[in-house]
């Protein structure tokens, strides 16, 4: 792979790239209505972006249920960039990240079709299959190892 950087964004200067990705990605291509994409949680959350060849392609937004429970959410890699493991090096940097501040447990709604992703990163299914924003998603969770 290129030259790939995952790192925990610095807001405000990198919101504006995690901003575009997730609008291309969510809006542009799932038809995600703009007011449930963005909910007024980012200020309170902790975002990773990744740089190939230091061109920001993907995102993901970390946010606190409580001091044990964080869930990951807004997993988003621009379409040129897909098919290279982005999306997982994404998501196991995110988990890294949330093992060393004491998480013991992450939730996500996986969008159904790519659940398996998750399930390889060692999530587990949680109930039934659930409509949001339009789009099929099921719940899972995952117990970390503290660091």
């Amino acid at each position: 792979m290129s030259n790939l950087v995952i790192q925990v964004a610095k807001i405000p200067e990198e919101f504006p790239a995690i901003a575009a990705i997730r609008k291309s990605v969510f809006q542009e291509e799932q038809g995600v209505d703009p007011a449930l994409e963005f909910d007024g949680k980012d200020e309170t959350s902790h975002h990773l972006i990744a740089y190939l060849d230091n061109k920001p392609v993907g995102t993901t937004r970390i946010r606190y249920l409580d001091d044990a429970t964080a869930k990951i959410e807004r997993l988003a890699v621009l379409s040129i960039a897909r098919g290279q493991g982005i999306g997982k090096k994404i998501m196991e940097n995110a988990l890294l990240f949330l093992a060393s501040k004491n998480i013991r447990e992450v939730v996500i709604h996986s969008q159904e079709y790519i659940k398996d992703l998750y399930q390889k990163l060692g999530f587990v299914e949680e109930g039934e299959i659930f409509e949001e924003a339009g789009i099929p998603h099921v719940k899972m969770r995952k117990s970390l190892q503290l660091l």
